[in-house]
Parts: structure tokens; sequence; C-alpha cells
């Protein structure tokens, strides 16, 4: 008699996967309208924003000018002489944390006239700065450009801490997996799920960094409150759009791949699943003739 063989399923097929993916991202969008909504204007602004507007001769004369204007050198002299007065104060102060003898009195004083020097010279650099910034306006190249930059470094500072932390994780788990004799296969997923949970700490907090420092950034250009909140609201959206589109194009890879492995297992699982239905209907076969024969 001939038996049905059942079919050994790990996973949904991949028009099923597909469905279920789409039905829980129309669920999330319902459930999480303000989320959604920020994601979606996010993906608009990265879009249609550009490099922002181009400065017109006039802005560009008076933002050179002003620019210009900013004496470094003197900011240079300054920090030199605050160091030196630093070192020498440091020097006469000796290793003991509360003691400070007439000597070094004198230069702790040398020092925080040094200080308040410098601190002087580059409020007043700052101030020029932030007319010449005023002068281009937020929504210009340079406003957006400076947006732009401290987002860029803050990523790429997120992407070296989930790299460097990887490191450290594939090290520590591999010496693990061999005390415990786990597999090669188990191994890899837990590093694939390490290296995912890191990648994701280290872009959410350099989103958090970029968006706790956005605002100041925002007030140095000298903008109207209503023109601050506005661009604060779409550089903030537009950080989070691209950090969720970059994770969720990640994830998908690795579910990508992930989904491919275990299909490979469910093949293999099937075809020794036929192999051994086969050598039963042979095995039968065999002792059915045996016992022909002996009759």
């Amino acid at each position: 008699m001939a038996q049905n063989q059942q079919q050994i399923q790990l996973v949904p097929d991949l028009s099923t996967t597909g469905a279920l993916v789409v039905r829980g991202v129309k669920y999330f969008a319902k459930k999480h309208k303000i989320i959604t909504g920020s994601y979606l204007l996010g993906i608009v602004v990265l879009l249609m924003a550009g490099s922002g507007t181009k400065l017109t001769f006039d802005q560009a004369q008076q933002y050179n000018r002003i620019m210009s204007s900013i004496d470094l050198e003197a900011e240079y002299q300054a920090a030199n002489s605050f160091s030196a007065a630093n070192a020498r104060y440091r020097n006469a102060k000796g290793w003991l944390p509360f003691s400070c003898n007439e000597e070094c009195q004198f230069y702790k004083e040398r020092m925080e006239v040094a200080k308040k020097n410098l601190e002087a010279i580059r409020r007043e650099g700052y101030n020029r700065m932030s007319d010449a910034k005023a002068t281009a306006g937020l929504f210009s190249e340079i406003g957006v450009g400076e947006v732009k930059d401290s987002f860029w470094d803050y990523f790429s500072s997120g992407q070296r801490f989930a790299k460097r932390q990887s490191m450290w994780d594939m090290l520590f788990m591999g010496m693990r997996s061999m005390s415990r004799d786990e597999s090669f296969l188990e191994y890899v997923l837990k590093v694939l799920l390490q290296v995912l949970v890191n990648i994701s700490l280290g872009l959410i907090m350099a989103l958090a960094i970029f968006v706790f420092g956005l605002w100041s950034i925002i007030q140095s250009y000298q903008a109207d409150p209503l023109t601050a909140v506005t661009f604060f609201a779409l550089a903030a959206c537009a950080g989070f759009a691209f950090v969720t589109s970059y994770l969720l194009a990640i994830y998908s890879v690795a579910a990508g791949s992930i989904y491919g492995v275990v299909k490979m297992a469910e093949s293999s699982l099937l075809l020794d699943q036929q192999g051994g239905a086969r050598r039963q209907r042979v095995n039968r076969v065999d002792y059915r003739t045996t016992r022909q024969h002996y009759d």
C-alpha cells in the first residue's frame, strides 16, 4: 500500500510571507499614525530638499565679508597663551588636589585671565559667524550643508561603534561556542543577530545625538521661531526616515538570507523524507519477493 507523504514546511512560501509583511505594515501604519506620518514626511524631505537655496551675489559677498573679519590668528595666539598658562599652573600645583601655595595662586590667576581672554575672543568669533549665517539663511545651501555634515558625522560614528562592538562580540561568542560545542550555523545566526542589534543601537544613538544638537545649529542662524521650528521638524523627520530606511534595508537582506538558508534546510529534509520512503518501499518489495520464493 502506498502511504501519503507528509510535506515538511519550516517556513511559509514567498507569496504567503509577502502577504504577512504587507498586512503587518498596514497594521503598524494604522496603529502608529504619528510615526508613520513622520517617516513619510522625512522621505518627502529627502527627495525634495536637495542642497538648499543658492546664495545670491549680494548674500555671498556679505557672508564672505563677515567671515573674513573673524580674527583666527588672535584666537590661535589666545589658545596658545591659555595652554602655556594652564601648564605652568598645573606644574606649580603639584600632584596634591587641594594644595596651592602662593606661587600656585599666582599662576592660577594668570591662567584664569588667559582663559577669560580666550573665551571672549571665541565668543566674538562665534557672534560674527552667527551674523554671517544669518545673512545666508537657514534654508540656504550653507545651512542645509552644515546640517547634512553634522548628520553624516554622527551616522559614521554610529557605524564605527557597531563595527567595533560587533568585532568584540564575534570574538567572545566564538569562544563560548567552542566551549559549548555549538554548530557553525548556530554561531553564524547568533553573530548575525548581534550585528543587527549593534547596528540598530549605534544608529539610533547617532540619530538621538544629531537631533539633540540640531537646535544649537539652528540657533546660530538667528532664524525666527516659526522658521526654526519648521526646519527642526523637517530635519529631524529626514534623519529619522533615512536611519529607518537604512535599518529596514539591512533587516530585509538579513531576513532574506535566513529565509534562503531555512528553505535549503527544508528541501534537504524533504529529500531525506522521500529517500526514506523510497527505501521502505524497496524493502517491502524485497520482503514480499523473498516470502513468495520460500512459499
